[in-house]
């Protein structure tokens, strides 16, 4: 992983702050060993942090894993998190944080030895910020799983989300693997613990409308191992679009690109519906599905320079997952919160 980029704030004195790294995890044992390991030999003084990993109560080698790990590192607490879902896991984490300074790391992540320090040197220089980031290159070892981690990094997959597509340096409305002061939990409450997905957006959202600003900086780099399979995609992406509706009436207020793929959703079933009812409807759809399959192609040339012949040929599958499947998520999300007045969704939690 690149570490080419240079911070340009000073440097602060370690002595001034403790770190608390929080790892919300479950069934994590092909990844929690490198992620560990990359938070352990980070550059920041091993007396001025703490590793705890909060665990859904794994049914794989995850928790006797981190064990074996906490007996030969005493920074590494390994905590119960009987609830399952990662809203509750930070919460628990927080509570039981020592630090003044909190970051969050996800069990299927690893990050740059100087990911720790960054992330304080920007909280520090930046008063402003409450809560400070870095991009995420998104990573995998199969064939279709770089295709797919090229896909999350390309903007025809994931729009102009920043913190997974540049080097973009600046404030943002949001970002994964973020950095808060512990006060800022105080301040705008804790995790929402209804919400199983987009509970970071939601926090931010909250940080943003009291005052408090979000600065992602390239300095402080990450690596992501996205989902191995379509399947197992699908299913992430549907679930984000289901809780992204939750999100938005908790909120009240919504981010264009965030609105994007239920509104092409939407109007792919129009088109296909008045193609049916009306013949000289068709081809006009022709049209919209022409437009639509050459934005794919036009992504997969982009994937395929990373991922050769089999990215330009499957990533334009891995693109329409990522867009219909948080499409169809947030238009049964309408459903289920907005129609049927629900405010919960027990089944169909799992990655």
């Amino acid at each position: 992983m690149s570490t080419s980029v240079n911070s340009t704030a000073a440097a602060v004195d370690p002595a001034a702050h403790f770190v608390s790294v929080l790892l919300p995890i479950r069934n994590e044992e092909a990844h929690i060993v490198q992620c560990l390991n990359s938070i352990q030999t980070n550059d920041w003084p091993a007396d001025r942090m703490e590793i705890i990993v909060i665990d859904g109560m794994s049914s794989d080698r995850t928790r006797a894993i981190v064990s074996e790990m906490a007996q030969q590192d005493e920074r590494i607490r390994l905590v119960d998190n009987s609830h399952g879902s990662v809203p509750f896991a930070m919460n628990i984490g927080i509570r039981a944080a020592k630090g003044d300074i909190i970051i969050r790391v996800d069990g299927h992540a690893e990050v740059t030895s100087t990911f720790i320090r960054h992330s304080v040197e920007q909280l520090v220089q930046r008063p402003e910020c409450w809560c400070v980031g870095g991009p995420i290159e998104s990573i995998n070892e199969t064939v279709i799983g770089k295709i797919i981690a090229a896909a999350m990094s390309c903007p025809v997959g994931v729009g102009n989300s920043r913190f997974r597509t540049g080097n973009f340096e600046g404030y943002v409305d949001t970002l994964a693997f973020g950095a808060y002061w512990k006060w800022v939990f105080d301040r705008v409450g804790m995790f929402d613990e209804e919400l199983v997905r987009n509970q970071d957006d939601e926090l931010n959202a909250r940080i943003l409308e009291q005052g408090g600003k979000i600065y992602l900086s390239p300095a402080i780099q990450s690596r992501y191992f996205p989902r191995t399979s379509l399947k197992k995609l699908w299913r992430q992406y549907y679930q984000y679009g289901v809780w992204r509706i939750r999100t938005l009436q908790k909120r009240g207020s919504a981010r264009l690109r965030y609105l994007i793929p239920m509104v092409f959703v939407a109007t792919a079933i129009l088109f296909l519906a008045l193609a049916v009812a009306f013949p000289g409807m068709r081809p006009l759809t022709a049209a919209f599905a022409a437009i639509y399959m050459a934005g794919l192609l036009a992504g997969a040339v982009m994937v395929s320079r990373r991922t050769g012949l089999a990215g330009l040929l499957v990533s334009p599958v891995v693109f329409a997952i990522l867009h219909f499947s948080y499409g169809f998520g947030s238009l049964f999300g309408i459903i289920w919160f907005g129609f049927l007045r629900h405010t919960t969704l027990t089944h169909g939690l799992s990655r």
